[in-house]
C-alpha cells in the first residue's frame, strides 16, 4: 500500500483528450436542436421536474439542500443541475445545444436558479461562495464535510461535471477560484489529499484559459511533494539535460511530436525546388524529401492508431475508463461513476467525432478513414504542448476520474 502512495502519477490519455475537446467547444459537434426542445431551460425555469424522479427545481433547492444523504446517494440530478453537451447514463437528462446554451444565459430565473444550485453544491461538499466573482472559502461544516469528500470519491466525478457546466453557462469566471482553493487544501493544508491527483488530471483541465491553467499548475509545483513527481508542468532544465544521455523509449505521444518535426522537411522541398537550376541532384534530393514527407505522413496515422489501440487495451483492463480505485469506492456510488464513466469511454476515441456512443466506436472513429487518425493525435499533441507537460505518458492511471 505504501508503494503505491509514493508510485509516480501518469498522465492519462483519455483525460487529455476528453477535455481537449470540451475546452475547443466539441469539434465537429452536431448540434441537433429538436433532439432537445430546451428541456434544460424549461427544468430551470419550474415548469418541468427532473426525469425519472418527478421533482421540480424548486423543490430541489428548497428541500434537498442541507439533505446530505439525498445528496450523496440520489444518483439522476447532478445530470439536470448542470447539464453538458455531452450524453450521460441518465437518458431522461438531455444534451446541452449551443442555442440552448444562449436562450438559458438570457434568462434570469434559470441563471439565479443555477447560481443556487452551485451554492448547495459546494455547501455539500464543505466550501462556501463569498461574493459574486466566484471566490470561495471554507463552510462552517467543513470539517465533517472535507473528511467524506476525501472518502467519497465519487464526488470527483460531479465536481469535474459541475466546473464543466460553469464554462457551459456563462460562468467560466467561477472556475479557477474553485480550482485554487481545492488545490490549497489538497497540497498545502492536506485536508484532501485523495483529490489532488483528480485535480491536476481534471479539473485545472476544465479552465478553457491557458494563462489561468498555467497559474494553477505552477502553484500546484511549488507545492506538490514529493516535488520530482510532479508530472504536469515544465521538466527542470537538470532533469531533461541529464535525460538526453539515457533516453527511455519514446511514448506514443513523444513519438508523434518528433514525427511532427520531422514532417517539416516538405517546407525544404519548396526552396530546392525553387532552385531548379540545380540540375539532377536537386531534382533527386526533391524526390528524397517528397518520398521521407509521405512515409511521415504515414507514421503519424499509424501512431495516432497505435496510441488509441494501446490505450484502449488498458481501458478494457478496467471495468469504467473513468473510475477511481474500486477498493476506495463508497457503498451506493456506483450509479454515479458509471454515468460520468460512459462520457469518458464513449470520449476517448473521439475527439473528432461526437455521434458514436460505443467505445468500439470510438476507437474506430479515431483509428479509421482519412485524416480522422492524424487529426485526433495531432489535436492532442497540440493539448500537450500548449499545456508544456514535462512528460508525454498516455497511460492511464488507476485514479481516473470524468
Amino acid at each position: 500500500d505504501g508503494t503505491e502512495l509514493t508510485a509516480k502519477p501518469k498522465r492519462s490519455f483519455y483525460a487529455a483528450r476528453d477535455l481537449y475537446k470540451y475546452r475547443h467547444q466539441y469539434p465537429n459537434f452536431k448540434d441537433l436542436r429538436y433532439q432537445n426542445d430546451l428541456c434544460n431551460l424549461r427544468f430551470y425555469k419550474n415548469k418541468i421536474p427532473f426525469k425519472p424522479d418527478g421533482v421540480y427545481i424548486e423543490e430541489v433547492l428548497n428541500k434537498w439542500k442541507g439533505d446530505y444523504e439525498k445528496l450523496e446517494h440520489n444518483h439522476t440530478y447532478i445530470q439536470w443541475l448542470f447539464p453538458l453537451r455531452e450524453q450521460g447514463l441518465n437518458f431522461y437528462a438531455k444534451e446541452l445545444t449551443t442555442y440552448e446554451i444562449e436562450e438559458f444565459k438570457k434568462t434570469k430565473e434559470a441563471i439565479r436558479r443555477f447560481l443556487l444550485a452551485y451554492k448547495m453544491m459546494l455547501e455539500f461538499f464543505g466550501i462556501k461562495l463569498i461574493d459574486k466573482t466566484g471566490n470561495v472559502a471554507r463552510a462552517a461544516n467543513w470539517q465533517e464535510r472535507f473528511q467524506h469528500l476525501n472518502e467519497s470519491q465519487h464526488n470527483y466525478l460531479r465536481i469535474t461535471r459541475i466546473l464543466k457546466s460553469l464554462g457551459e453557462l456563462g460562468y467560466e469566471s467561477f472556475k479557477s477560484p474553485l480550482v485554487k482553493f481545492i488545490l490549497h487544501e489538497a497540497l498545502v493544508e492536506d485536508t484532501l489529499p485523495n483529490i489532488k491527483q483528480s485535480a491536476l488530471e481534471y479539473f485545472v483541465y476544465t479552465i478553457r484559459d491557458r494563462r489561468e491553467r498555467r497559474k494553477l499548475l505552477r502553484f500546484a509545483q511549488q507545492h506538490y511533494s514529493p516535488p520530482e513527481h510532479f508530472i504536469w508542468g515544465p521538466p527542470r532544465k537538470h532533469k531533461s539535460e541529464a535525460n538526453k544521455g539515457s533516453k527511455k523509449p519514446a511514448s506514443p505521444v513523444a513519438a508523434h511530436n518528433s514525427y511532427l518535426s520531422k514532417h517539416k522537411k516538405p517546407k525544404e522541398l519548396k526552396n530546392t525546388a525553387s532552385g531548379s537550376s540545380a540540375g539532377k541532384p536537386g531534382e533527386e534530393r526533391k524526390a528524397e524529401l517528397a518520398k521521407k514527407g509521405q512515409e511521415n505522413e504515414q507514421g503519424e496515422g499509424e501512431l495516432s492508431c497505435d496510441a488509441v489501440r494501446q490505450n484502449s487495451g488498458e481501458k478494457n483492463g478496467d471495468a469504467d475508463s473513468g473510475q477511481h480505485s474500486k477498493a476506495e469506492e463508497p457503498p451506493g456510488s456506483s450509479p454515479d461513476r458509471k454515468e460520468d464513466a460512459s462520457h469518458s469511454k464513449r470520449d476517448a476515441g473521439n475527439l473528432s467525432s461526437d455521434s458514436g456512443n460505443h467505445p468500439g466506436m470510438a476507437e474506430e472513429d479515431a483509428c479509421g478513414a482519412e485524416d480522422s487518425s492524424r487529426n485526433t493525435a495531432a489535436e492532442l499533441q497540440e493539448q500537450l504542448d500548449e499545456d508544456t507537460l514535462s512528460e508525454g505518458t498516455t497511460t492511464k492511471p488507476k485514479d481516473e476520474l470524468k
